[in-house]
This record gives C-alpha cells, structure tokens and sequence, in this order.
C-alpha cells in the first residue's frame, strides 16, 4: 500500500503522439514524439511490435503518460516518460480520454 501523498508524486498527463516510427535495429520498439503542450515535446519508446501494434495505432491520437520519470536510455537514445496500459485479455489496452482534453491536462 502506499499513501496519497506517494500517489500524488506521480505525474499523469495527456500527450499527443504527433509522429510514430518502428525503432530501427529493434523487433519490439516503437518510437513516440509525444507534444504535451507549451513546448515540451518528448520521445517515449514502447516495446509492444510483437504484440500486433503498429505505429499507425498510436500517430495523431491522445494518450496518458508518466511524465516525471527518470529518463532511461534505450538503443543510444533517451525514453522520458512511459504510456500507460492496463492488462487486456492479451495484450495490454492503452489508456486514453473518452472526452476530448487539452494535451498536458493532469490526472487530478
């Protein structure tokens, strides 16, 4: 278990993917720029091509993202956030708004 104040520490926000591509050199990355507004714009890599995801599914739709993890490397490059998912029957299903909001709007 852990506290509302540790919940509070997470930071949740709605990004647009404004540009997709398979991560070359990799059978299972996906590489999003995800513009969370006001000029922070990101790279977050998601490693579901094996899965059945193709970039197409993510370009030009609203996701939810941890923004205020520690970047990571990955193949020579800097992932600075995770999309969020949760278990489906088998994959993972992507969270997204059902009502349009702002990009960079935070979980309240």
């Amino acid at each position: 278990m852990i506290s509302i104040d540790d919940f509070a520490k997470i930071e949740v926000k709605v990004g647009l993917v404004t540009n997709v591509a398979d991560q070359e050199g990799s059978e299972k990355l996906i590489k999003l720029k995800v513009d969370f507004g006001e000029d922070d714009k990101r790279t977050i890599f998601t490693a579901v091509r094996t899965l059945g995801y193709t970039p197409d599914y993510f370009l030009n739709k609203k996701w939810l993202f941890v923004t205020n993890l520690e970047p990571k490397k990955i193949m020579g490059e800097e992932s600075q956030g995770m999309i969020l998912a949760v278990d489906g029957d088998d994959k993972p299903v992507f969270v997204a708004p059902v009502e349009e909001v702002a990009i960079g709007a935070k979980l309240r």
